[in-house]
């Protein structure tokens, strides 16, 4: 039979053994993951371009993570992936393992963050608010990626009339394609366009042909416009034709597709207005304009 002096006894007992079994644990976790990121490899980034800002904030991590999960990645949905990376204009700057465990940083920081704003709001259940938390954080790199591909993909298309019109002054004012390439890449204005042509001198200058630097240049950006003024620079140099005409007939090309799309644009925006009209702006309109018709019914007592 138990005395109350041995359960008193027993109280602190178990209270050191279980502090005891969690500092135990706790040291073995910091032991492990400090052994992990001892054997984590130096990274020549000497070649590579800088990685984005929101990278950047979480890097060490992503790093470390990446270098966990690479050899887990099956190779089919790396191989997705890298495509919509050289879209976005990230294959120089990640891999796909650090694409991957950029999401899952993220991801795990919004649940921490979740459950913090759980504790401090002295829920019930504090860690309830980890989930969506964790969601968040999935949506926003979901989001960033998807917007960096559908901003370079305008930005690109919106500056290459203007650059092929930069390369046609250059190639009849005497020069070659790549010394043309080089005054676009070093003269035009910076973005997408003017990095592409610029990993085209580098490819060349690494030992590439021009022909396979520019077919590489029209697998990466996969845009008809760039696909077509690719095959025609090509198709003009083995005939022997002058660039100079060529490339003037596909700067006009492009310039008639930019307006095409602007107009476009402009035929959608009517639609796309009608619903943000119909859900915010007519409700508050109507409740303005009834506002006081009902309050001269209430004041005539109807």
């Amino acid at each position: 039979m138990n005395t109350p002096s041995t359960t008193l006894l027993a109280g602190p007992a178990v209270v050191a053994m279980v502090g005891l079994a969690t500092g135990l644990c706790t040291a073995i976790v910091t032991w492990l993951l400090s052994h992990s990121i001892a054997r984590l490899p130096p990274e020549d980034r000497t070649w590579l371009d800088r990685p984005p800002a929101l990278v950047r904030v979480v890097w060490w991590p992503t790093r470390w993570l990446a270098h966990v999960i690479d050899p887990l990645l099956p190779p089919g949905y790396r191989n997705r992936l890298l495509v919509r990376m050289r879209l976005a204009g990230l294959d120089y700057a990640l891999s796909p393992a650090q694409l991957v465990a950029h999401r899952i940083v993220v991801a795990t920081v919004g649940a921490a963050l979740g459950g913090w704003l759980g504790t401090s709001w002295q829920l019930r259940s504090p860690w309830i608010l980890a989930l969506p938390g964790a969601a968040a954080g999935l949506l926003l790199t979901w989001s960033w990626f998807r917007d960096r591909m559908l901003s370079r993909r305008r930005h690109l298309l919106k500056t290459l009339p203007f650059f092929l019109d930069l390369i046609t002054l250059c190639v009849e004012a005497g020069l070659n394609l790549s010394s043309a390439l080089q005054q676009a890449s070093a003269k035009g204005p910076s973005g997408p366009m003017r990095d592409e042509f610029g990993r085209v001198l580098r490819d060349v200058r690494a030992g590439k042909s021009r022909a396979d630097a520019l077919r590489a240049l029209s697998d990466r950006l996969n845009e008809s416009a760039v696909t077509q003024l690719v095959s025609a620079i090509i198709q003009a140099e083995n005939m022997g034709m002058s660039l100079g005409p060529v490339l003037r007939a596909q700067g006009e090309q492009r310039r008639n597709e930019r307006f095409a799309r602007a107009e476009k644009a402009a035929m959608e925006a009517p639609v796309r207005m009608l619903l943000p009209l119909i859900a915010f702006i007519f409700p508050c309109t109507f409740l303005v304009l009834g506002f006081p018709i009902m309050v001269k019914f209430m004041q005539m007592g109807l």
